[in-house]
Formats: structure tokens, sequence, C-alpha cells
């Protein structure tokens, strides 16, 4: 069998599309909903996904008048899902600037014991002086320092996650002896932002640590995951930019001296099907009349860091825009945003359409042979390992990307027809990472 595809399920409240709520079929409360999140997470699992995602910030996301803002935290919510799901991997987002490092390892170990060895944590620094002003910050770090920080929490993480031995466990009832102490080691760390003494009061999880996911894609964000994440997730709206990305990505990785085999990258995909591509495209016209305009020119606002009445709706962006550099927030994203603009010569207007559908994700819509071919594609020419699916409509677009485009997929051997293990590692193709203190035992280093 040759290389196959990955998929994860982003569950995003009613779809990707900021005006799936006001479609008829649509719960406007969603996002709030477990019955609905266990429906979206047994439909992946029957179809054989490796995963479910949810995102996250410690924020209220946007304007709550323009679309579900709220946010259940969602390793709580992984943690229903896994009770009623056996196979599919689940990845939560945390931010490692809000939040600390022995309290978030403790919630990630509990969840992959919780779920047999299928966590994932989506690594984070949270971009906003609005998420910063909800922990009594004035605005938000640097970004170079909030990817500082993030290293060096994932370091006191990992320290956290391997203090047990995978052999400390005995429980031996004739002895009294439970645990061996001398495999049960304290983190001892003290670091430029933390300072961490003890264990971790869970033991090392069945997947050794959960699935390192990051989703950031600046000069700090590729440095980052070439030396931490497992998988990447990442926007990327043409072939392109995706093969230079995925290419750029692999590359550090190895210079880092990881496998690059061991970095999947996972571009968003945002699907809007219809059995001809007169009816995908009808759907798609519906849902871009349901955009409020004034609504979104505010988000985007924001993003671009001007003041709405600079944006016209029916001219292009301004020529006298910050460039990336002067940029403390998602600096990737708003430079795939001003390039998409500058590049298709689009007026805001037509700009709002395209980022209502994806926020800046590789959007299609067409016929369910022609999403395959272009998964296809990408995957075959070097842009993708595998997609983060984003339907633009939960949970109809789902149902139709499963019923569709996934057989077509399996009938040119790209994707599984059963799981082959148990965790989300195994899912992946990616090794159990081994206890750093047993390797620097074996090497007779003091670790």
């Amino acid at each position: 069998m040759g290389k196959q595809l990955h998929f994860n399920l982003f569950i995003h409240d009613t779809g990707h599309h900021e005006a799936s709520w006001r479609l008829p079929e649509s719960d406007p409360s969603a996002d709030l909903d477990l019955a609905f999140h266990q429906r979206l997470a047994r439909i992946a699992e029957d179809a054989k996904f490796d995963s479910v995602f949810l995102a996250d910030s410690p924020v209220l996301w946007g304007d709550p008048a323009r679309r579900p803002s709220a946010r259940l935290e969602p390793t709580v919510l992984l943690a229903a899902l896994a009770a009623g799901t056996t196979h599919i991997g689940l990845i939560a987002t945390a931010s490692t600037s809000y939040n600390e490092p022995y309290n978030l390892a403790r919630r990630f170990a509990s969840l992959d014991h919780l779920s047999g060895g299928r966590a994932g944590w989506n690594i984070v620094t949270t971009a906003g002086d609005a998420a910063a002003r909800n922990f009594g910050l004035e605005g938000q770090p640097l970004h170079r320092v909030r990817y500082e920080r993030a290293a060096e929490f994932l370091e006191v993480s990992t320290k956290l996650w391997d203090s047990w031995a995978d052999d400390a466990l005995v429980a031996d009832k004739e002895s009294g002896v439970h645990a061996l102490a001398d495999k049960v080691r304290p983190a001892d760390h003290l670091g430029r932002f933390f300072r961490v003494e003890g264990a971790l009061n869970v033991r090392r999880s069945p997947q050794g640590h959960p699935l390192l996911v990051q989703a950031g894609s600046s000069q700090n964000g590729r440095e980052f995951a070439a030396r931490w994440a497992e998988a990447v997730f990442t926007a990327q709206p043409t072939l392109e930019e995706g093969r230079a990305f995925y290419t750029d990505v692999k590359r550090r990785a190895a210079a880092a001296g990881r496998d690059p085999d061991h970095v999947k990258i996972l571009p968003g995909i945002v699907p809007v099907i219809g059995a001809t591509e007169a009816e995908a495209r009808e759907l798609e016209a519906e849902l871009d009349r349901l955009i409020r305009p004034e609504y979104a020119r505010e988000q985007l606002a924001t993003l671009l860091r001007v003041e709405p009445e600079r944006l016209p709706f029916d001219q292009e962006l301004p020529d006298d825009l910050p460039t990336e550099d002067e940029v403390e927030g998602s600096k990737s994203r708003y430079t795939l945003i001003v390039e998409l603009a500058r590049r298709e010569h689009l007026t805001v207007r037509q700009l709002i359409g395209r980022l209502g559908g994806g926020r800046g994700h590789r959007t299609f819509t067409g016929t369910p042979v022609q999403v395959a071919d272009t998964i296809q594609h990408w995957f075959e020419h070097g842009a993708a390992d595998g997609f983060n699916v984003m339907p633009a409509v939960l949970p109809s677009g789902l149902e139709v990307f499963v019923a569709e485009v996934l057989p077509i997929l399996r009938e040119r051997g790209l994707f599984r027809t059963e799981y082959q293990g148990a965790t989300l590692r195994e899912h992946y193709g990616l090794p159990r990472p081994v206890n750093q203190y047993a390797t620097a035992a074996a090497a007779g280093v003091s670790a």
C-alpha cells in the first residue's frame, strides 16, 4: 500500500462559512450542544478520519452580533467525546501565553489516558491585545517573546510527561509497593519564564505524550514547528504557496535533526460540494448573500490595523498598510490576506466574500470528483500530507464529503478503509516518543 492521505475534521459550530448559521437547516446554538459535537465526531470516526479538532482562544471571538461566538472549553468537550468514540483522535487548542505548564500538561495527559491514547494538543501563542487584557496585561507580548515562552513551555511539558517512567507502576499488593519511587522523577526546571519543581501527578500516558500540533506559519512559527510539531495545520490558498510551505517546513525539520516524515503538513480546505458545478456555485452564492458586510469589514479592519472607514467596499485595499514586521498579532494570516487581495486585485467587498468562506484557507467549490482531484493533486505534488477538512456548513458539508468524496479517494487507493491502530500517533504513522530520561540514562548522561 502506498502513501495515504490524512484527514482531520475542524469542527467550527455550524460551519466555516461565517453565514452558515443563517441557513434554515442550521442550529444557531450548536456551539454549546454536546449532542451536535457527538454526531460530528461519530460521522468522522465512521469515515475513518484521523482526528477531530477544536480551535480555541481565551477571548470572545469577534463581534457576537456577527456569528456564534461562544466556545466550550475544548479539553472538557473532548473528554466527553472520548466516551462516545473509540478510535478517532481528539485535538484541542490551548495557549502557551495564558496557561501554565503544570496544569496544561496534566490536562492533556489526563485526556490521553481517558481516550486510550487519542489526545493531541494544538499549540498556539495567542495573538491580540483583547486576550492579554483578560489576564491582567496591558497588551500582548511581542511576537518573538510569545514564541520564546512557547519553546520553554514545551520543554517543561515534556519533562513533566516524562517524569514517570513507563515501568514505574508495579502495583505489588504483596509487598505494598505501588510505584517505584526512583522511577518518578521531578521536573526540576528553572528557566526564563517558568520554575517547576515536582513530577506530574499523572502517570506517563498511552502515547508517551499527546500528539503535538502547531498552526503558525510565520518565520517564528515555522522554526517552532520544525522543533516540536508532529502535525501542522496551515492556511495555503494556492498550490504554489502550499508547495513552498511544505518544502520549507520539512527542510527545517531535517535541519533540526528530525525525520521530515514525522512532521505531517495538513493545509485547510473548505469544500462546497454539489452534484454539478452549477449546484455547488449556487450554494456558495447563497452563503455569500447571507454575509453581513458591515460586520465583516469591522473584522477585516481590526486584522489590518486600520479604521473601517479606510476600507470602502468597492475599492481595493489602501497602499499604505503596515508591513508584516510592524504587526505583532497573527503575522502569517495578515500577510496571507494582504497578498491574496493584492494578487487578485480584489475589492474590499470581494475580499470579504473570499474570507467569509474560509478566512484565507483554500476554498474549493465543485463536484465530488473535482474536490477529490484537487486533494489528490496537492497530495501528489508535494503540498500536503493530508488536509484539515473545514466544511462550509455543518453537518451537511461533512456528510456530503464523507458520502461523495471519500469513496473516490478510496477507489484511487489514497485513503484507508479501516483504522490500522488504536492511538492518534498510529493513525498519523508516528512513533511513540521515548522517555527523555530513559534515553539519557542509557547514554550515561544526567538529564
